[in-house]
């Protein structure tokens, strides 16, 4: 099908007016009459004159100026309908006429064809519409020069309601493409700003044709869009997202094409689609992502370090879609990850690091826990890879990881914990570490009572237990907030005694008597442990100190017994029952060589009311014969601190229990001076002295 009625106008004889005119009478009426029969009659006799004027004999261009102009201000710009169509089928009449020569009146041809394209009327849009098809087949590639305003008009008839001026612009979008494959010229930097612009349009048969021009367009060999990508990627990528099925299928074949030609072309700038890239990676539709993932991977894979620019803004979307809820997303953006992971890995190259820690610090508090993990995995790569970059970063980073300590996914804490602990690598930086954590327990009591132990454990298995009681050690003895200090000896005196993680701390702490590394380690603790009654007691029994243990006991007693103190003394009966103190238990068959023992145990069933833990210490000492205890022999060793008066082998370390018993003392004091105050700020009658 198509337009051929005019193509096949006959040339029928037609009497030549005596005086020249422009267009004689008869003929301009005719263009203006309602029946279709006798504009066309006339537009055959406006190409039969044009054809004359135009002939090698005549050439007169000045009539045929005339005839088009006539053609145009009193026909295809009248305002009446009639002769608005009969303008438009005499000037595709002359452009026939004129043949090879119609290159030099296309300026007074086309604009006024160009107009009708927005008539009100359907039937003037359709038959501007094959006008511009008969000027095209005629005109051929003569007609790019008004490409745009061509490309511009399809746009507006693709839109059209009306189906016959839909079909004519198909035809008319056809003939187009055909005559820019077979032209050796066209102004494809002209078009572009043109196709930005018109690829934004959501109508699907824009879309249709838009696709349909772009893939004509890299089809030609002597055309190359594939430098101006850019321009329009990112309208192709919202195509993927369109209800219409074939609209998706035709956009994803040409973005699959194109995939193809930038990695065949290894000198294509990748930059200035990587953002284009990012923006799709978020968007709603999961196709568009799962396809925009596809690219990122591909570009990674192509440009290597030249992307490293781009490193933050694209793994931040990454970071993003590995928590998608749909599978194949998650799985493309997982080896994306891993992928920006080697890159960032084996280069040696400078990039923009905060930016980087940016990105990854804001979905520490993402709430989908594979998106969190993924971001401690990359801290944790880069303060492997890069230490010393990472360091200057510690400020702005740290208060992130902390608070990351109390993420309720226990996944997310242990991998937390590694990154802090290759922090505590660092010397420089293991104290610091240390004491902002136990800044974070005294300001956050709900993270040590949930979190303490778990992260007092991975420590202690990812750096070295005794290390980090040594450290914590160390600031405790410092610490002037004495409730927070009681309760952070009390939960690491616990996990010290309960933990398999510390087994090889409570072997040094054995050996405290024999041994000058473990005395010193004892005492730093024991210096900490003295803001906890019972959390000393303990260490005591630990460490085999039963002499200083039963010194103890006496100034356990001239404390406050409160319910919580019951509670410690309670639950370290249950511990006395444990694997924990099976030597401990073991030696209560040996009075003679550990009496401080017994002493020790039956000052601390002293101090328990009748209860069930009572009862059970009460069982466990009733096996112990009474006569063998009274016979004990307990002045040896007076004065000096001895695993529990042993005779058969002496101590080997000396310690003035006096001085380490005086330090008890004194933090005791301290605890029990702030207790007073804080009952008098709370006092009634203290705030009624004071008012009078």
């Amino acid at each position: 099908s198509g337009w051929n009625g005019i193509e096949r106008m006959s040339e029928s004889a037609v009497v030549k007016p005596s005086v020249p005119q422009i267009l004689p009478h008869h003929i301009k009426k005719n263009l203006a009459d309602r029946s279709y029969e006798k504009r066309k009659s006339a537009a055959l006799e406006v190409e039969r004159i044009v054809k004359e004027c135009n002939s090698d004999s005549k050439k007169d261009t000045e009539r045929i100026n005339m005839i088009i102009n006539v053609l145009v201000k009193e026909y295809a710009y009248s305002t009446q309908a009639n002769s608005r169509k009969g303008g438009l089928i005499g000037l595709a009449a002359t452009a026939i006429a004129l043949m090879d020569d119609i290159r030099g009146y296309l300026q007074l041809l086309l604009p006024p064809v160009l107009k009708c394209f927005e008539d009100q009327q359907s039937r003037v849009r359709y038959y501007a519409c094959e006008a511009l098809y008969n000027i095209t087949k005629v005109a051929r590639g003569s007609v790019l020069v008004f490409f745009n305003e061509i490309f511009d008009g399809l746009c507006k008839l693709f839109m059209d309601i009306d189906m016959d001026v839909k079909n004519g612009a198909q035809l008319l979008d056809r003939l187009t493409k055909d005559v820019v494959a077979e032209t050796e010229f066209f102004d494809v930097e002209k078009f572009i700003p043109l196709l930005r612009e018109r690829i934004k349009v959501k109508d699907p048969f824009i879309r249709q044709l838009i696709v349909g021009w772009i893939t004509v367009l890299d089809s030609v060999p002597d055309i190359d869009i594939l430098v101006h990508l850019p321009e329009f990627l990112g309208g192709l990528f919202d195509m993927l997202s369109d209800v219409n099925k074939d609209i998706r299928q035709q956009a994803y074949s040409a973005l699959q094409e194109f995939l193809h030609e930038i990695k065949d072309n290894v000198k294509l700038d990748l930059g200035p689609m990587v953002g284009i890239l990012v923006q799709q990676c978020e968007t709603k539709d999961q196709f568009t992502r799962l396809t925009a993932l596809s690219w990122m991977y591909e570009f990674i894979e192509l440009g290597m370090i030249k992307l490293l620019p781009f490193l933050a803004d694209m793994l931040g979307v990454v970071l993003l879609c590995i928590s998608d809820e749909e599978e194949e997303i998650r799985l493309k953006a997982n080896v994306t990850n891993k992928k920006l992971l080697k890159l960032v890995e084996s280069t040696q190259e400078k990039f923009a690091i905060k930016a980087l820690l940016n990105k990854i610090t804001l979905h520490l508090v993402n709430k989908y826990v594979p998106t969190r993990l993924a971001s401690l995995q990359w801290i944790s790569m880069m303060l492997a890879r890069k230490p010393e970059t990472m360091f200057k970063h510690l400020p702005k980073l740290f208060p992130s990881l902390l608070d990351t300590l109390s993420d309720p996914d226990d996944k997310v804490v242990r991998l937390d914990l590694k990154v802090l602990a290759r922090i505590c690598v660092n010397k420089d930086h293991f104290d610091v570490v240390l004491n902002n954590l136990i800044n974070r327990f005294k300001c956050d009591r709900n993270l040590l009572e949930t979190r303490g132990s778990l992260i007092v454990r991975q420590l202690s298995v990812l750096l070295d237990g005794e290390s980090i009681y040594r450290a914590f050690a160390s600031i405790l003895i410092k610490e002037v907030d004495y409730e927070f200090a009681s309760l952070m000896v009390q939960t690491l005196n616990l996990i010290l005694l309960t933990s398999s993680e510390l087994f090889e701390l409570r072997g040094l702490l054995k050996k405290s008597l024999n041994d000058t590394k473990s005395k010193e380690l004892f005492v730093r603790i024991y210096q900490a442990w003295s803001h906890n009654a019972v959390s000393t007691f303990s260490l005591c029994l630990l460490a085999q100190a039963y002499e200083l243990g039963r010194a103890l006991v006496p100034h356990m007693a001239e404390s406050e017994v409160t319910v919580g103190f019951l509670m410690q003394v309670d639950k370290l009966v249950q511990l006395i029952e444990s694997p924990i103190f099976i030597h401990l238990r073991l030696q209560l068959l040996e009075p003679n060589k550990f009496p401080y023992l017994l002493k020790c145990l039956y000052g601390l069933l002293m101090l328990l009311p009748q209860s069930s833990a009572f009862a059970c210490l009460k069982n466990r000492l009733d096996s112990v014969s009474t006569l063998s205890m009274l016979n004990t022999n307990t002045s040896a060793g007076k004065g000096s601190w001895m695993a529990g008066g042993r005779k058969e082998k002496p101590q080997t370390v000396e310690i003035d229990v006096k001085s380490i018993l005086q330090q008890f003392r004194d933090m005791q004091l301290k605890h029990s001076e702030r207790r007073k105050q804080i009952f008098k700020q709370h006092s009634l009658r203290r705030k009624r002295d004071s008012e009078e």
